[in-house]
């Protein structure tokens, strides 16, 4: 009751507004009649539970964006130039089937899943837009009370100046900077096959 009661406020106020087909609705009495039928109605909402937090809204999207053509688990084997994997057949009670391609073709349909040069799967906006995120990250892990700096981040070396090692997880610090021409410069040489 209390939805219809909200409907009928916002058309008061002037908060509704109604285009194309719905022209007509603009019309109170048209309203009126329109919005009459829904107060006999027994509403049933449904309600999914929400995130039970941030690591399970990250677990869930993950899924959709970090997602591989094929997982390892599907492989069943690979001999004589064929691989052999597992398959849902959706059209059958989604029953598993294995399907045996040649090489070339399972590299092909493999293929058709990676995103051409240049394409990003992950488009960042808002507060995470790469014009803005350098502004708008630390103001809002600061408005958000995020994790407090270290001294060693604060005092000697800005942000951008710590990274972590790959082999043992040791902080690493920029000792030189090079530009595009001296990278260019210090690149070792392209082979070329010889014709």
């Amino acid at each position: 009751m209390a939805f219809h009661e909200a409907l009928k406020r916002a058309f008061e106020n002037g908060q509704l507004s109604f285009h194309g087909d719905l022209k007509l609705l603009a019309h109170p009495k048209t309203f009126a009649a329109w919005l009459r039928p829904l107060y006999r109605k027994d509403w049933i909402v449904y309600l999914k539970e929400p995130f039970g937090g941030p690591q399970f809204v990250l677990q869930y999207l993950g899924r959709y964006t970090h997602r591989v053509a094929i997982s390892n688990h599907r492989l069943v084997s690979f001999a004589d130039g064929k691989v052999t994997f597992r398959w849902r057949d959706s059209a059958h009670n989604n029953e598993q089937k294995l399907m045996t391609l040649s090489l070339d073709e399972f590299l092909r349909r493999f293929l058709l899943h990676l995103l051409p040069e240049g394409f990003a799967r992950i488009r960042n906006f808002g507060f995470l837009a790469n014009r803005k995120r350098a502004t708008t990250l630390p103001l809002s892990f600061q408005l958000l009370g995020g994790a407090p700096q270290t001294e060693q981040e604060t005092s000697t070396a800005g942000p951008s100046d710590l990274w972590s090692c790959p082999k043992c997880g040791g902080p690493m610090t920029v000792v030189e900077r090079l530009t595009a021409t001296e990278i260019q410069l210090r690149s070792p040489p392209l082979v070329t096959a010889a014709a």
